[in-house]
């Protein structure tokens, strides 16, 4: 994909017209426009490595901020690289309403973490709301979501290095002589991510809506009932 920006300080996309993003602000998949583009001679005069690009969200107008690694400094033009960095990333949704207190209060900061990139820190509340949970749910849930992880394995097909790395984050501890998190990229960190929401919606959200239709059936059959028998009175 060619990227740059001319002496003009026009920046040329060859996939403008495709150039789509989930935003931070709205949540929508939408094609993003180009606002603020840096000016050629003042990035020749200073040459820096990154460049920051200012989009607007086609959807809500909202302003999205990229940034880019500088590739090549040439006569007419700066060539930018293909990839970006998303300074603003969308928040992960999830149903916090079935999880324990404690559980749901570190979750909520772990995706706070991952929506600012700082994934080390995502990793490491990940640990610490698998420990609540653990706490939560007992040794029995603890080892039953241990058989879910592995299960995950294999319907994902994970790596060893992979599974090894997201077994010492959620089932670590921070009482061992040594207590360590592996340090996380931006590819492992999105592989945790989809695992700690996998592995809580099946210890709690899917418990917890199950339980609430339930009751809910159960209420309506009783209220049903409650109706006949009513009516049997009255007519009587």
């Amino acid at each position: 994909m060619s990227l740059y920006v001319d002496s003009d300080n026009r920046l040329h996309h060859d996939q403008h017209a495709n150039f789509a993003l989930n935003c931070p602000h709205c949540q929508v998949f939408a094609h993003v426009t180009a606002l603020s583009v840096p000016q050629f001679a003042l990035l020749v005069a200073s040459k820096p490595t990154h460049v920051g690009i200012v989009y607007r969200c086609d959807s809500c107008g909202a302003p999205i901020f990229l940034k880019y690694q500088v590739k090549i400094y040439a006569a007419q033009r700066v060539e930018l690289s293909s990839n970006f960095h998303e300074l603003e990333r969308p928040r992960e949704k999830f149903a916090f309403t079935y999880l324990s207190e404690d559980c749901e209060t570190l979750f909520k900061e772990a995706l706070s973490c991952y929506a600012h990139g700082a994934f080390n820190a995502f990793a490491s509340l990940c640990r610490r709301a698998a420990q609540a949970t653990f706490r939560d749910l007992g040794n029995a849930g603890k080892l039953k979501i241990y058989d879910q992880l592995t299960e995950i394995r294999d319907m994902a097909e994970l790596d060893q290095d992979s599974f090894k790395l997201l077994k010492e984050i959620i089932f670590g501890t921070d009482n061992d002589a040594q207590p360590s998190i592996p340090t996380l990229d931006a590819r492992y960190a999105g592989i945790l991510l989809e695992v700690m929401k996998d592995l809580l919606y099946q210890a709690y959200v899917r418990r917890g809506k199950l339980q609430q239709a339930m009751m809910v059936r159960r209420f309506f059959v009783e209220e049903t009932a409650r109706n006949k028998v009513t009516a049997l009175k009255v007519s009587n």
